[in-house]
């Protein structure tokens, strides 16, 4: 291609000798189908005439694209780059969308372009950058250059004749350091994935076949690929370093070697003697001298003069508006307007005489003006920054024009709104007709040119935010004498203009410098261009205009519409100023125009780039034969630059943009840190010390002093001059012969891993890509944005209405590919939008910031992502590898481990407690009844409530006693049970659910609670109920009548076969008849009922509960929550398994209280329920689980003061203690709290309990002892099994709340999970708990007991050995306070992190989903619920989104984003789904391998699923 391109710039062939080279030069790159001529598109929209345009129009792309990025060696080089991907297609699995959302984003959902979309019709023509006759010193001299710069030698040698020869030794020796570090042509992936990780292609019980898991493999084959060398990460494991860490730069990367440069002057300003003492002196000159003379034409949308402003015109109407400012606006006293007040001109693209009288009255009349675009109704992109522009210059008056003030939007009494964000303004007409005369005794004071502010232009950052830029009267005055010099304008001399008058080249071109030389300007309005985008062409013939003012773009448009008019001659122009020339890809529109309109007399020194910024204003402007050079791209990243050598695709080909500016001075500084003059083969910051430059920042003297006072230093130290320079915030360098070349913009500057890769540069690589219409308009926005101490790179393009998921998909893999090939850098997320949704600039270009902003907030609504995380994050800290623990010797020293007191804790000792416990003496729960029976038989033990609040039902002592004797008779002669038989008791939860346990006491027999089925659910929830009477091989089952006829139904049949129930008895028709006698165990140590539950993790599984840990259990609460005959508790709880069923079945029956039963169902008719209970009874203490706190804070947040109305006090409540099997949920707790505060309820009521299976309660608050107390911890250190306490607030700080306090009779110690040894107190382990009440083992007839054996007789391998522990399957910490316990003893708290089994082994380290999902959730406010797993180590999310299905695409960077920045963790898939769709078990516990199962066998639905690269 480089060959390519220098034969057709120095050989100038003809067609023919051209194609006939490019065939021979890369036919053997191209793939070629057989019998297509690549060369030619299928579609013609002109016939080729053979005249100098033809080879233009054959090459062209039958797309259309942005004309700012075209270039065809660059084209070709993607396309070269992209075949040799070709051999293996990529791997990448495609997002599954539901229907509905493919559909939406079809051509139905498609709007009509807006007219002012900002690029060319559809169909362009694609240019040709090769085929102009350009001096052929240039590219050849611009090696020669760097050599030179490079070694500093002066003697030319002739090796650096022809860039063909591989040019300098320098461009050798980089060629060859090229060739060594050639990065792996495909991409960066995690370490652990191409470490040895044993991955497992089928977890337990999944299907492989399924759709969505053999994506999943495709994935993880895909991210197995071999990865380029990574580049040195810059984290390790200590916290300090891993923040502030930086890269090592790579040995072999392109270092400048040059000497230091010189700053460049350019030549003196000329004094003339005509030229007036300031700019309202010419125009007064001018008005009174020649007063006919034309000053400005404007055209209407037909091309047609609209309107001639004279200058004696422009001088008249220019005093009436000063006069009318100054003394019409207020009172005589207070007027509103004083000079030096700053005022705001609206005027609409289409009428710059207006804005042009506007401009010079307010100079006139020594008021500021500020310029700015006429504010639309729809939200403006940027209005509401213009806003704050305003108000910070204290604009209060608007100056507008007549129509402009009738378009605006208004409010029904006819006033102009306050636009948002804007001060409050008066709108001010200048249209003459609306002022009055000025008297004949009134002029204006006309001064010679000074300090004060001329006027303020604004300036949009990169990150939207808008300045304004002061320039003074004198700085205004000096940049038109330069631009005067460096045009060599004269006086009438005609320039059409095509650019926005308001601001930058337009302005000072048209505007002001006009007016200094008398000179004459055609405007174009932008809607012109739109129509007849030849106007500007055919006006410059018309008027044979000397100067034209446009940007590459315009010279696009009229290639486009260019039909070989014969009418058309340009030998006219001077000067064709280019107003964006700096943009290194406008050098091929350049080219173009010149190949095409050569022939129609335009000679080729008449193409003037120049260089511009708001601060320096003219920066540089070409008048000389260009100069040009073709540089290494990968050079250009670290700031260097480089002749290309031959065979790299991978080229910027630049041209300079003239020489410095008349009387002022250039150098190029280091872009970050202090000012230092770079290298003579070195980009730098361009920087200008001038007179014509703008001041200041207004408002912001921070900003100012960074930006207009910079002192250049040598490397020694020393300011270069006295002066201050001004950053232009333009990237480039000073080249041979002083000309200067601009390579890109610091806006567009995005600084990945240290290299320095420009947005424009890769805008122009996506365009390049086939196929180029695939992007609507060639709309592409590229940005960069900060993740995990990183920029990183955001491509954001929109689509084609008719383009398929197919289409988009298979372009972004080829810009990826074609954007690493090239600029050898991952792209983090590309994303596609439908046609013209992105926000707009004022004249139709693509907002960036704005973009930037819907992108970082989730309100983009992308039809497409996708994100490579795994490809281009390498800065992630090093997977950790575990240490091999320290011997038992080493260790113990009495009670310390390592130095550390062992983490072990105690409840108070049963044996030392004196209590009148009655109950004690008995050693089983049916013998207790009996004994309440006979002495206290009306004592009400039960009461149920019903949804309304209203006794249901109630049971006293004596009536639970006959109940259950009836219940023992039927099931020793109905069902033929003998003692030890089991029964399932399959009740809802209720009173005859307690009387049911109590009968199979007395009649011997084990019973086993079961949640019944859900009527309208039974296809699910019956097979559940089959497999625990299956499982505990149930010899009976006990139910109401109800259920009897449910499990009879025919929707019951269709779920499990009716033949394979045991037999079922209805206790609805009791017996009449007493037991002969009540069954007595002989030995407390036998079953007394077995408790069945599924785990978090998805495990059903069943416990057995002896009489003797039944009784201990029982007694272990009393203690704990005070309970006696005389108090009342209520219990919202489900009574199936764990402390729930303790709670609603067996403590009453011990302590003898009264329960106050609410079946939590109840509660979602009417969710006041169980606090209206509460406050009734007078209840002091309360046991609820986290679904019912959860339906309280969402049912009644809003009704507090309508419950405050009917009475509910919550202030006699001591303990309300939510039941849990899991890590306390603390916001749901604090949220509670703060909600029912108001109604009484003290915030240190609430704590929470602990149970797991092998001990269903641990701990439980209680009444005496100190509150619950929260530490936060570094989550950090948690992934490291470590427990570092930090402030609160305190970056990645992790609140945790004690899980209640440690019950009477039992201990715990915290082991380490693997080695079983005691930890020390400050490490996460294994809660091992040892008690009387612990369960005594596993029931299952799976016969796999030998694996959970140690589960319930673990020891420990050093230390105390001899005690048998149960092992929770939970990992916590204990950590002794400064409180007192009851026994004025200090308090050791227990904090649970989390189930082991759910915990997940990522790099090295464990993490715990909560944590994860805690930060997703909080990403966006559409993520209602979220749930994490790991598969074949791919980390997986799956959010809940409560929102349109447009929403879903906008949650997956966000996703990506913040699991990386808190996590370090990198997301391989996102899930959206609906709500609902990740189920939660009887406790409110997320349901994670069924979700993952579930997942597996694609059974979810999801709205969209995106594989992560």
């Amino acid at each position: 291609l480089r060959r390519l391109e220098v034969y057709a710039l120095f050989y100038m062939t003809n067609d023919k000798g051209y194609e006939k080279k490019r065939s021979k030069l890369i036919g053997a790159y191209l793939p070629q189908p057989p019998g297509v001529d690549q060369a030619l598109p299928q579609e013609r929209r002109t016939p080729v005439t053979p005249s100098s345009s033809s080879r233009y129009h054959r090459r062209r792309s039958s797309g259309s694209r942005d004309e700012r990025y075209r270039s065809d060696v660059h084209t070709e080089a993607v396309q070269a780059a992209l075949a040799k991907h070709k051999e293996r297609k990529m791997a990448v699995p495609m997002p599954s969308k539901r229907r509905s959302l493919v559909v939406q984003t079809s051509m139905d959902a498609y709007t009509p372009p807006d007219t002012s979309s900002g690029s060319e019709d559809e169909g362009s023509v694609q240019g040709d950058s090769q085929g102009t006759p350009t001096s052929s010193q240039g590219s050849i001299n611009m090696e020669h250059w760097i050599s030179q710069a490079i070694h500093g030698s002066t003697t030319s040698t002739t090796s650096s004749s022809s860039t063909q020869s591989g040019g300098s030794g320098a461009a050798h020796r980089l060629a060859d350091v090229m060739a060594q570090t050639h990065i792996g042509q495909y991409t960066d992936v995690l370490n652990w994935l191409s470490t040895d990780v044993s991955i497992d292609p089928c977890p337990a019980g999944v299907p492989v076949s399924s759709r969505v898991s053999a994506k999943i493999q495709q994935l993880v084959n895909t991210l197995k690929r071999p990865k380029r060398p990574p580049l040195r990460e810059f984290f390790v494991d200590d916290f300090e370093e891993l923040l502030e860490g930086k890269m090592t730069p790579d040995p072999n990367q392109p270092k400048p070697e040059g000497a230091q440069m010189l700053a460049m002057r350019g030549e003196q300003l000329g004094v003339v003697t005509n030229w007036p003492p300031s700019l309202e002196a010419a125009l007064q000159r001018w008005g009174t001298i020649s007063p006919k003379a034309p000053c400005l034409t404007t055209m209407d949308t037909n091309g047609k003069p609209l309107y001639i402003l004279t200058y004696g015109k422009l001088w008249t109407r220019s005093m009436k508006v000063a006069y009318n400012i100054l003394h019409k606006l207020g009172t005589k006293q207070e007027p509103m307007v004083r000079p030096g007040d700053r005022v705001t001109l609206v005027f609409p693209n289409n009428d710059p005489a207006a804005f042009m009288v506007a401009f010079y009255g307010c100079l006139l009349a020594e008021v500021v003006p500020v310029p700015i675009e006429v504010p639309l109704t729809r939200k403006d992109a940027g209005s509401q920054q213009i806003g704050f522009l305003l108000g910070s210059c204290g604009v209060t008056v608007a100056l507008t024009s007549d129509a402009c003030h009738k378009g605006l939007p208004k409010s029904p009494t006819g006033e102009i709104p306050q636009f948002k964000g804007w001060p409050k303004l008066l709108w001010f007409v200048t249209e003459s007709k609306h002022l009055s005369k000025p008297p004949r005794d009134w002029f204006p004071h006309i001064k010679d040119a000074n300090n004060d502010t001329a006027y303020i232009e604004y300036k949009t950052c990169k990150d939207g935010s808008v300045l304004g830029v002061t320039v003074t009267r004198i700085a205004l005055l000096t940049h038109c004498q330069a631009l005067t010099q460096a045009c060599g304008y004269t006086e009438a001399e005609t320039i059409v203009n095509v650019l926005d008058f308001k601001k930058d080249v337009g302005l000072w071109h048209g505007i002001l410098t006009s007016v200094m030389n008398m000179m004459h300007v055609i405007s174009i309005p932008y809607s012109l261009m739109k129509v007849n985008p030849l106007s500007w062409i055919q006006k410059v013939c018309q008027y044979k205009a000397k100067v034209a003012c446009v940007k590459s773009r315009d010279m696009h448009w009229a290639l486009v519409a260019h039909r070989d008019q014969r009418d058309i001659n340009l030998s006219s122009l001077r000067m064709l100023i280019v107003a964006d020339g700096a943009n290194p890809w406008s050098i091929s529109s350049c080219d173009a125009f010149l190949n095409v309109f050569q022939s129609k007399g335009l000679r080729q020194e008449v193409i003037c780039p120049c260089a511009s910024s708001p601060e320096a204003l003219t920066v540089a402007i070409r008048r000389y034969p260009p100069g040009r050079g073709v540089l290494s791209m990968h050079g250009l990243t670290y700031g260097v630059i480089r002749v290309d050598s031959e065979e790299k695709l991978s080229v910027l080909t630049v041209q300079d943009v003239g020489l410095v500016m008349p009387g002022a001075i250039m150098c190029s500084v280091k872009p970050d840190g202090i000012p230092q003059l770079c290298k003579t083969d070195e980009i730098g910051e361009l920087c200008v010390c001038a007179i014509a430059t703008g001041t200041s920042y207004y408002g912001l003297s921070g900003m100012t002093k960074n930006t207009f006072e910079v002192f250049p230093m040598t490397s020694s130290g020393g300011p270069i001059t006295e002066y201050p320079f001004i950053r232009t915030g333009l990237l480039g360098f000073i080249g041979p012969g002083g000309l200067v070349f601009v390579i890109g913009k610091m806006d567009g500057l995005m600084v990945v891993s240290g290299r320095r890769h420009n947005a424009d540069d890769i805008v122009a690589t996506a365009l390049a890509v086939e196929p180029m219409k695939f992007v609507y308009r060639g709309r592409i926005a590229v940005f960069s944005v900060s993740v995990l101490h990183d920029e990183r790179i955001v491509i954001v393009a929109e689509q084609r209405p008719d383009s398929t998921e197919e289409d988009s998909f298979q372009w972004m893999s080829r810009v990826l590919q074609a954007i690493d090939s090239i600029h050898q850098v991952g792209v983090y997320c590309l994303a596609l939008v439908p046609a013209n949704t992105l926000p707009k600039t004022p004249l139709g270009g693509i907002h960036l910031s704005e973009t930037k902003q819907l992108f970082l907030e989730g309100s983009l609504h992308p039809c497409n992502v996708l994100m490579c995380p795994h490809t281009c994050v390498t800065n992630l800290p090093k997977p950790r590898q575990k240490q091999p623990e320290i011997g038992p010797a080493s260790v113990m020293v009495g009670n310390l481990v390592s130095g550390k007191r062992i983490a072990q804790a105690s409840g108070r000792d049963l044996g030392q407690i004196e209590d009148n416990d009655q109950a004690r003496k008995f050693l089983f729960l049916s013998e207790v009844l009996q004994w309440r029976a006979q002495t206290t038989p009306d004592h009400v033990l039960y009461t149920l409530l019903n949804c309304r609040g209203t006794i249901a039902n109630s049971l006293t002592c004596v009536q639970l006693h006959k109940r259950a004797e009836k219940i023992a008779v039927m099931l020793m002669e109905r069902g033929h049970l003998q003692d030890g038989d089991h029964v399932a008791l399959v009740y809802p939860p209720g009173i005859d659910l307690i009387a049911a346990f109590y009968g199979c006491l007395y009649a011997g027999c084990v019973p086993i609670t079961v949640r019944p089925p859900h009527p309208q659910n039974i296809a699910t929830t019956l097979p559940t109920v089959k497999m625990i009477v299956e499982v505990s091989r149930s010899a009976c089952l006990m139910t109401t009548q109800l259920i009897c006829k449910l499990l009879r139904s025919r929707e019951a049949a269709a779920a499990v076969d009716i033949r394979t129930w045991p037999p079922v008895l209805d206790t609805d028709d009791l017996p009449k008849k007493r037991p002969a006698q009540i069954y007595k165990p002989s030995n407390p140590e036998t079953l007394a009922y077995l408790d069945f539950s599924v785990s978090t993790t998805g495990m059903l599984a069943g416990v057995k509960m002896s009489h003797a840990a039944t009784s201990a259990f029982c007694r272990s609460i009393k203690l704990q929550c005070e309970l006696y005959p005389s108090r009342e508790v209520a219990i919202c709880l489900d009574p199936y398994c764990g402390l729930g069923f303790v709670l609603w079945c067996l403590c009453s029956v011990y302590s003898g209280h009264q329960s106050i039963l609410i079946p939590p169902s109840e509660l979602e008719t009417n969710p006041a329920l169980w606090l209206l209970a509460v406050s009734q009874y007078k209840v002091r203490d309360t046991f609820c689980s986290y679904s019912v706190m959860e339906l309280c804070t969402k049912g009644l947040g809003s009704q507090t003061e309508s419950l405050k109305a009917r009475g509910l006090d919550l202030s006699r409540v001591r303990t309300c203690v939510v039941v849990a099997e899991e890590r306390p949920r603390i916001a749901l707790t604090q949220s509670f709290s703060k909600l029912f505060k108001d109604l009484g309820l003290h915030p240190r009521a609430v704590s929470t309990s602990l149970g797991c299976r092998v001990n269903l309660a641990i701990c439980l608050q209680g009444t005496s002892g100190p509150d619950p107390t929260t530490v936060y911890v570094d989550m950090r250190a948690l992934r490291h099994d470590r427990v570092r306490l930090v402030e609160r607030g305190s970056p990645h700080s992790l609140p945790l709340m004690e899980s209640g306090k440690i019950l009477p009779g039992v201990r715990i110690i915290i082991a380490n999970p693997e080695t079983k040894g005691p930890l020390g107190d400050s490490h996460l382990g294994e809660i091992w708990v040892h008690s009387t009440h612990n369960a005594s083992g596993y029931f299952t007839i799976y016969g796999d007991e030998s694996l959970q054996s140690d589960h319930f007789n673990s020891r420990l391998s050093f230390g105390d050995t001899q005690t048998i522990w149960a092992r929770t399957g939970y990992l916590g910490f204990l950590r002794r306070t400064e409180l007192t316990d009851a026994n004025g003893e200090r308090h050791d708290a227990l904090y649970v992190v989390g189930a082991l089994d759910e915990a997940m082994e990522l790099r090295g380290m464990r993490y715990h989903p909560i944590d994860i999902e805690t930060s997703v959730i909080r990403a966006h406010k559409s993520i209602t619920e979220c749930a994490v797993f790991t598969w074949t180590n791919l980390l997986v999310v799956v959010v809940e989104l409560d929102g349109s299905e447009q929403e879903a695409l906008d949650l997956v960077p966000l996703v990506t984003n913040v699991v990386l920045e808190e996590h370090y963790l990198i997301v391989g898939v996102v899930v959206v789904v609906d709500i609902g769709v990740i189920p939660i078990n009887s406790r409110g516990e997320k349901q994670r391998m069924h979700l993952r199962d579930g997942f597996l066998a694609d059974q979810l639905d999801p709205i969209y699923v995106a594989y992560n690269m």
